[in-house]
């Protein structure tokens, strides 16, 4: 091989190379964010980022827990209650299996929030007590009910307060969950059910965003 051969032969292997490069870059980046596949993991994010009102709560550690902590990290909000039969313990224990789902790196860069919808009943011993039965990094808010529909309305998650004068009352709720990024602002929702599969193929390139 002559030394022009050599050359044109480097050449066209460098440019093999980096198109290679940057096909590869452009498929990976358009699976990570195709908004097709996003919605289809029951991710639903919002056109612009929505400011969370300061408020203060309790955690189930009995410490004051404010809105304006959901930082650093991503955190997801789930609106539930701890006597609830159905959706709440199905909810939460996905949430503790997609931990095995995704990278370390991803969890470790995750915060799970159950915000109760009967501070009646869930008192910071009571949130501490169920949270433990699922994952005792979770962290359990209650607080009084005005503060609580301010953040359920900011947050857009609907639930209708309960009658606790009936014996064994229930709440209506929603089953989404509020996605809150590091910067503390809502990013959008994760509509229920929830996928496990789904969201663990799309949750940790989200994660990955400091946005």
């Amino acid at each position: 091989m002559t030394r022009t051969q050599t050359t044109v032969f480097v050449l066209v292997a460098v440019v093999a190379l980096v198109l290679g490069l940057t096909v590869n870059k452009v498929l990976n980046s358009k699976a990570q964010n195709d908004p097709a596949a996003l919605l289809d993991a029951g991710i639903v994010l919002l056109p612009q980022h929505r400011q969370v009102p300061t408020l203060d709560f309790t955690d189930q550690d009995g410490q004051t827990f404010a809105t304006d902590q959901l930082t650093d990290r991503w955190s997801l909000l789930f609106f539930g209650y701890t006597f609830c039969p159905d959706i709440c313990p199905a909810t939460l224990a996905q949430l503790r299996q997609l931990r095995s789902q995704i990278p370390p790196e991803a969890w470790d860069n995750l915060r799970i929030v159950l915000v109760s919808v009967d501070p009646n009943r869930d008192t910071p011993e009571q949130l501490h007590k169920y949270l433990g039965y699922f994952d005792a990094g979770f962290v359990g808010l209650t607080g009084e009910p005005d503060t609580l529909q301010q953040l359920a309305n900011a947050l857009s998650i609907p639930y209708i307060p309960a009658d606790t004068s009936k014996e064994n009352y229930t709440v209506d709720h929603s089953g989404n969950l509020a996605i809150i990024g590091p910067d503390g602002t809502q990013r959008g929702f994760i509509r229920a059910p929830i996928n496990n599969e789904k969201l663990a193929a799309q949750l940790p390139a989200l994660l990955r965003k400091d946005g």
